[in-house]
């Protein structure tokens, strides 16, 4: 019996950390959806604001790099449309950005004139998340009386509420929601 509980301790133990390595790998957003980065017809603005960046997550910037490229600027060269003093330069036209801390990232075409015509994005990156965790939340305390046993009628009574965190993909909800139920199953052993 106690072997059979171990290696379902175990099994629990190796499927909540492969659910967990997947939650934790992070949404890649196409930048400009299937327009991709380009100055035409694309509100890079209004793309991020309908989106949230966590560390963890990837930009991927898709263009024709005999016309474009992917320039990480500071704030003021952002706002001035400025690429001479670069953070950092991509150009292979399909470009993979890795995003490793929480903060503001400003991307522009380096091209003179691209910036200026929209061709730039400013993120908002969050610190990492687990996304939703349930975690039971004791109701008041009462005293015990010492007639009193512990029965269904006067048991410690939990709630459960939901931390808040920023929105999450529909599987990365489920993975983390069945990562939780395996933790629970785990410690109740």
């Amino acid at each position: 019996m106690a072997l059979t509980k171990k290696n379902m301790f175990f099994t629990s133990l190796l499927i909540l950390v492969t659910l967990f390595g997947i939650t934790v790998g992070g949404t890649v957003h196409k930048v400009g959806d299937s327009k991709g980065w380009t100055m035409i017809e694309v509100d890079y603005e209004a793309w991020a604001s309908s989106r949230t960046f966590q560390v963890g997550d990837s930009l991927v910037f898709s263009y024709n790099n005999n016309f474009h490229d992917v320039t990480e600027v500071t704030h003021n060269d952002f706002q001035l449309c400025e690429s001479s003093k670069p953070l950092v330069t991509y150009n292979t036209g399909s470009d993979s950005i890795i995003l490793t801390k929480p903060g503001v990232q400003q991307f522009i075409c380096g091209v003179p004139g691209h910036c200026k015509s929209g061709q730039k994005l400013q993120i908002h990156v969050l610190p990492a998340s687990l996304g939703h965790v349930a975690a039971p939340v004791p109701a008041p305390v009462r005293s015990p009386s010492s007639s009193s046993s512990l029965s269904p009628a006067n048991a410690p009574q939990y709630q459960h509420q939901m931390a808040p965190s920023p929105l999450q993909s529909g599987a990365s909800k489920s993975a983390s929601w069945i990562g939780f139920s395996l933790l629970a199953l785990i410690l109740a052993f």
